[in-house]
């Protein structure tokens, strides 16, 4: 009777009630990212290689001159050499092909393979990106967070108006002050290169002069790179500071309002943990975003600001590239610059997944 009663009251769990299993909600979270970074990636080749196609300009003229040009055969010979005369559909898909393999195309002015240039530029232009960035962080969001803490206050309407100020200026018109104030009247900084003509540059490792000296233990190189480092990253980095002021302020101000953190000052948290454990971790999603879109604007914002300051990076080697229409050059400069935009969005949807788990649920 026992082990027929036993047997009556075992509760066979229906199918529809059964744990649910299957792949994590993380790993599912990002397969997902990863297949439209993918995609993304392929229409950011075709995008880049349409609009140089469609640049009102002739290339060949431009790679040959004006007086090679006008011979029909050197003419004939450059475009079957270079995939000129084949279709446009033929020529991306080449194009593609050789993307895959490394390979970028040779710039029709240095007639330098395109991809070996932009490795010298591109760490140039990120070491002077990332100490923007980095800046403008730390900065940025403790001046919003200070403003939202002490709201409707003379602190707050201070830190909102010098956040308006950054953002008004004009980037190339303050590089152009900055340099003329700190290098010719007050001879503070240095005005224009990466490192002091007479420094060592260190052994090339990461393309990063701070990175690869401290690596090679060259100290007196690493205080010049970051020497020179300190007026091009300042001009680039204010704009940004004053958008993320005003962003952190908004974010900062409406997690403060939410119950959760109402709950956590009634039980009498110290305002410490109250701010970094509860205020700071629910603004810091949209905050990311603007970083990381903020940081992609850097990139491909410096055209001017290297100008001003002789940065041999990205910025003036597309510069460079538009003016002498070289468009193997042009169009690495754009698919460059399309991946690291997509690369940041991933980075940034990774670390909404880590941050919020609703994210990756959902």
């Amino acid at each position: 009777m026992r082990s027929s009663n036993s047997a009556k009251n075992t509760t066979v769990p229906r199918e529809g009630n059964a744990p649910r299993r299957g792949i994590p909600p993380l790993v599912r979270y990002l397969g997902i990212r990863l297949g439209l970074t993918a995609l993304l990636m392929v229409g950011v080749t075709v995008v880049t290689f349409v609009l140089t196609n469609l640049v009102p300009a002739d290339p060949v003229q431009a790679a040959l001159g004006e007086q090679a040009a006008s011979n029909p055969e050197i003419v004939a010979k450059f475009r079957e050499e270079s995939g000129l005369d084949k279709p446009l559909i033929v020529q991306y898909f080449t194009y593609l092909a050789h993307i895959l393999q490394g390979d970028l195309g040779t710039s029709t002015q240095t007639r330098m393979p395109v991809a070996e240039e932009l490795a010298r530029a591109f760490p140039a232009t990120i070491e002077l990106a990332l100490s923007a960035i980095v800046f403008s962080a730390l900065i940025g969001v403790g001046l919003g967070l200070w403003a939202a803490m002490k709201r409707r206050t003379i602190t707050d309407q201070v830190i909102r108006v010098v956040s308006l100020i950054g953002l008004s200026w004009p980037t190339f018109w303050l590089a152009l002050v900055v340099y003329y104030v700190f290098f010719f009247v007050l001879g503070i900084f240095p005005g224009s290169g990466r490192l002091d003509p007479a420094a060592i540059p260190p052994p090339h490792v990461t393309g990063l002069y701070t990175v690869d000296s401290l690596l090679a233990g060259q100290w007196s190189t690493f205080v010049d790179a970051v020497y020179h480092l300190v007026l091009p990253a300042s001009v680039l980095a204010l704009y940004t500071i004053g958008l993320l002021t005003r962003f952190a302020r908004s974010s900062v101000m409406e997690v403060l309002d939410m119950d959760y953190v109402k709950a956590a000052r009634a039980k009498g948290l110290p305002r410490r943990t109250v701010i970094f454990g509860y205020v700071l971790r629910g603004a810091l999603v949209p905050i990311i975003t603007v970083l990381g879109l903020a940081f992609g604007a850097l990139l491909s914002g410096t055209v001017l600001v290297e100008k001003v300051y002789s940065w041999h990076g990205l910025g003036e080697y597309s510069y460079a590239a538009a003016t002498r229409l070289d468009l193997p050059a042009i169009m690495g400069v754009g698919l460059v610059v399309g991946v690291v935009y997509i690369g940041l969005n991933f980075l940034v949807d990774i670390l909404y997944g880590v941050i919020d788990p609703r994210v990756r649920v959902s």
